[in-house]
């Protein structure tokens, strides 16, 4: 498999998907196929799981059953269009991976770093990002941008009290510093214009060979 993997994650609130909107045009310059995509969703039955977790009328769904949902929906994603395309030698962009439910489901719900990694490398057979940007941000301040620039479309997680996403954000860093090599940390508090440049110049940095 000689493709390659590059995963975004962050808080919610600090803005990555608009990123990863914004430098697509200059990252398929690479001398390679790229294809992004998400987590959880990418394919229609992880869509779907998608759906069911973040719905905020799904109230009855605790901490282990979310755990596990993620976990289902990556394995979807990862065998239907993930690998096919790393396989086939393309660079895979991913708004969130393992990493995501490390944080969250690990940190945030607390439910034990080791067994959400567990189960999510058996998910994934042990894959992992060539690169991790992460986008870190002030807990209040990606709280303030969810509640004011996303009022309609805010999802369960969104809705978690303040001290889970700082348990979020906390467990980001952690992970940053335990694997600098894997890790690139951009200011998510920035203008727009200057997160996207220090992502581009990022990937470019890492790939400078295929681009």
């Amino acid at each position: 498999m000689n493709g390659i993997l590059i995963s975004l994650e962050g808080p919610d609130g600090a803005g990555k998907t608009t990123v990863l909107k914004e430098i697509l045009p200059e990252i398929k310059k690479m001398k390679r196929d790229i294809i992004s995509t998400r987590e959880p969703g990418g394919v229609r039955l992880a869509e779907e799981i998608r759906q069911l977790i973040l719905d905020p009328k799904n109230t009855e769904i605790d901490s282990k059953t979310e755990m596990l949902l993620f976990a289902a929906a990556r394995r979807l994603h990862m065998q239907e269009k993930m690998l096919p395309a790393l396989k086939a030698g393309k660079v895979v962009i991913v708004d969130r991976f393992i990493d995501s439910s490390v944080a969250y489901q690990g940190y945030g719900r607390e439910l034990g770093v080791e067994v959400v990694d567990w189960l999510n490398n058996f998910a994934t057979d042990g894959l992992e990002p060539d690169l991790t940007l992460y986008f870190d941000i002030d807990t209040d301040v990606a709280l303030d941008r969810i509640m004011s620039n996303r009022a309609d479309e805010v999802n369960r997680l969104d809705l978690e009290r303040a001290e889970m996403h700082r348990k979020v954000r906390q467990g980001y860093l952690k992970m940053v510093e335990k694997e600098p090599q894997r890790y690139v940390t951009i200011d998510a508090s920035q203008s727009v214009e200057k997160v996207v440049s220090d992502t581009i110049e990022a990937i470019k940095e890492r790939f400078a060979s295929i681009f």
